[in-house]
């Protein structure tokens, strides 16, 4: 039998097949119930990557962002409040408590799903510590605390001392319950990254926005509306980067974001946005009425912009076009990767729209502002301002992709460090889209299978040669072929999308139960083409 990861429709079959033919029983499906079916394979299991102390002090620091960013903008709307400026105070809180509560609600229905899918029969291994959910008052307990830190607006702040604990525990506790600790850590940090990611830039950005409107009138900066504009604009530098490194963290065909490669991109994003913003600010403090028209064209051509390249992020239709309608909000004050291939050609065309854009919205304002009161010299200072911040984050982000970008130099005649280029031949008998450890699913690829992206360093000989040689064969680095295999009847999503066990809260449910019933490390093979309808056979309906 299969475990359908899906409620009552029909989802994705999934098996574990491991040593020994029958062996014990695998944990529930979702909402629709389901079985497992446990087939012969192979005996090894490599260690799963270990939890480090940077891992939690980039967490904590992550945690120290959100609550500056929240704290400073509640006391900016009490500083305006006492001051009698109700209209400020009145903008300033609603950026503040509308996308609070949009992301709250997000939050509590994941945990809603989750706690009710873990105490349900059969359901072992669920995102909760026990094989069995907490029972009678213990669940009250858990309900009217989880809803009390969500009415608080604190659901983030709980997921955040929540990955920090599991990430904890994955440390201390024994070789099986530590592998089992960690995967839970990723499925956590997924999760944490998506909702502050959607909460920045529905908060973060307007509000950095607005802020700087409100001194460009104003013609003086506050220490609070400094304070203010600040974390917001040091949260979605952090976000964007902390996604990407999450992202690349969760999937084992790409290479992993260093943490000097994620301070880069922080900088890199926080001059490119700080640039966009300011520009926003100018114009938007002499043309009110236009800056609405302009932000909502631009919103409108980036969002079919992103529709017309077919992303595969979501796992319905629907949800997909509301992911893409996020994404166009993104892209109004950055960069954002959504799909795979020629992205580097995509990204120098929104820069020199962005540019086109900076440069016009600053022009336009230096001709019309008010000069009563603001002097030519100051005028022509926020224009240089605005200039050398989106030059410094160009400049971050060429030191990014040329010395510290995960697959190595991007640029030049030969990217990636290789003069030569060869695909490693796969191990015998292994294949191609098994996972050697959780949460990390498939052996990495490599430049051929990248388009236009360079390969591995592993496979490439120096780039400084005497003279032409012959290219040293790679060596392979075979995937695990041995030990329980989980076998997800759905075909891959590819880069930059997350895997389908991070987004489908069903899929994810059953193969936390099935790696808990395991003795060891299962593998997630997800469906290929010539392969399409083998699991069709297994799959029961219950």
């Amino acid at each position: 039998m299969a475990a359908k990861s899906d409620g009552g429709g029909g989802g994705p079959a999934v098996r574990l097949e491991s040593p020994g033919g029958g062996g014990g029983g695998g944990g529930g499906g979702g909402g629709g119930g389901g079985g497992t079916r446990r087939e012969a394979a192979g005996v090894a299991s490599p260690p799963s990557r270990r939890y480090r102390l940077r891992d939690g002090c980039w967490v904590l620091g992550a945690l120290l962002v959100c609550f500056a960013d929240g704290a400073s903008d509640l006391w900016l709307a009490a500083h305006y409040y006492v001051r009698g400026q109700r209209w400020w105070f009145g903008l300033t809180l609603l950026f503040v408590l509308l996308p609070s509560l949009v992301v709250q609600l997000l939050s509590f229905r994941w945990f809603v799903y989750d706690f009710a899918a873990g105490s349900t029969k059969g359901s072992a291994g669920s995102t909760k510590d026990s094989a069995r959910g907490p029972r009678g008052c213990c669940r009250l307990c858990v309900w009217l605390l989880q809803g009390c830190i969500h009415l608080l607006q604190l659901g983030q702040v709980w997921r955040y001392l929540r990955t920090l604990y599991l990430g904890l525990q994955s440390r201390w506790q024994a070789e099986h319950r530590r592998r089992h600790f960690y995967w839970r850590m990723m499925f956590e940090s997924a999760d944490i990254s998506m909702l502050r990611l959607l909460e920045t830039f529905l908060k973060s950005a307007p509000q950095l926005v607005l802020q700087l409107s409100i001194m460009v009138q104003q013609n003086s900066i506050e220490p609070l509306q400094g304070l203010s504009a600040s974390a917001s604009l040091i949260s979605l530098a952090w976000m964007i980067a902390s996604y990407q490194k999450v992202l690349r963290d969760s999937r084992e065909d790409k290479m992993p974001m260093s943490y000097k490669g994620a301070i880069v991109q922080i900088l890199w994003h926080l001059f490119t946005i700080a640039a966009r913003a300011i520009a926003f600010a100018l114009f938007a403090s002499v043309f009110q009425l236009y800056f609405g028209i302009f932000i909502v064209t631009h919103w409108c051509i980036m969002t079919f912009w992103i529709i017309q390249g077919e992303t595969d992020f979501c796992m319905s239709k629907w949800e997909e076009i509301i992911y893409n309608m996020v994404v166009g909000i993104i892209y109004i004050f950055c960069w954002f990767n959504v799909k795979e291939g020629r992205s580097r050609y995509r990204m120098c065309i929104y820069y020199v729209i962005t540019l086109s854009e900076n440069a016009a919205l600053t022009a336009l304002w230096f001709l019309y502002y008010n000069r009563e009161t603001t002097s030519d010299f100051d005028a022509l200072i926020l224009v240089c301002v605005v200039s050398s911040s989106f030059a410094l984050g160009i400049f971050f982000m060429f030191i990014y992709y040329c010395l510290l970008h995960p697959n190595g130099p991007m640029f030049g005649p030969h990217a990636g460090g290789c003069i030569f280029r060869q695909q490693p031949a796969p191990a015998p008998g292994s294949p191609a889209d098994a996972v050697t450890s959780p949460p990390r699913s498939l052996p990495r690829t490599t430049g051929g299978e990248r388009e236009g992206a360079p390969g591995d360093r592993d496979s490439c000989v120096p780039v400084f040669q005497v003279r032409p040689c012959a290219p040293t064969p790679p060596a392979a680095r075979a995937p695990r072929t041995e030990g329980p295999v989980i076998r997800i009847d759905l075909p891959r999503k590819k880069y930059p999308a997350w895997d389908a066990h991070f987004i489908d809260r069903r899929l994810r449910k059953t193969i936390l139960a099935l790696e808990y019933a395991s003795p060891t490390t299962p593998r997630l093979q997800y469906r290929t083409a010539g392969v399409s309808q083998e699991l069709l056979e297994y799959e029961t309906t219950v």
